[in-house]
């Protein structure tokens, strides 16, 4: 039988199992959370990014969550500095171009603070003289850092960013460093 966990993934936790680390320092691994045989992480989340990290014991799961070709949806929550414009937000819409190349198109809105949100440790920096707010922006790709390379290219940089959501899957009732098994039994991944 075929295991999907969704676990909800703390800021400046690695998203693998082991850390070699440097000068001796150990980092917070998903060890420290997860306690499955033999699942392994569908795709990446930067260590200060947090939420959503899906992990199988699958390999054709694990590729379809994780390959870009597959072009499965990933949403994300970004608190960005500043208050983005309706270019800023038409520019993400249309794909910015990055070092790597150009974007795919994004689906962007403008949201309220999330009332669900748990309190990121260590919180993110208030300035009193600079304004944020939330996106929601959901890519179908996931290059190296994507969401905070775009907002940085349309100005605002994002401060605090979680992966709300992956194709069906979502963060919905699961606190920061809880995690839960999906059943998968009606489910065919080709």
């Amino acid at each position: 039988m075929t295991r999907l966990i969704l676990f909800n993934k703390p800021f400046n936790v690695l998203s693998q199992f082991t850390d070699s680390g440097t000068l001796g320092t150990r980092r917070p691994t998903l060890s420290d959370f997860l306690d499955v045989p033999a699942v392994y992480p569908a795709g990446r989340l930067d260590r200060d990014s947090e939420g959503l990290l899906l992990l199988t014991d699958d390999g054709k799961l694990q590729h379809r969550i994780s390959n870009p070709r597959h072009k499965m949806p990933k949403t994300y929550l970004a608190q960005v500095e500043g208050l983005p414009d309706d270019a800023a937000l038409q520019r993400l819409r249309d794909g910015v171009t990055l070092k790597d190349g150009p974007t795919r198109p994004a689906q962007v809105r403008r949201i309220d603070t999330p009332s669900a949100l748990w309190p990121r440790i260590p919180p993110v920096r208030f300035r009193k003289t600079v304004p944020d707010c939330w996106l929601e922006i959901t890519v179908t790709e996931g290059r190296n850092r994507q969401i905070r390379r775009m907002t940085a290219t349309v100005g605002h940089p994002t401060l605090r960013l979680i992966r709300w959501r992956i194709g069906e899957w979502t963060l919905d009732g699961l606190d920061s460093g809880a995690w839960r098994e999906v059943d998968l039994t009606s489910r065919r991944f080709s």
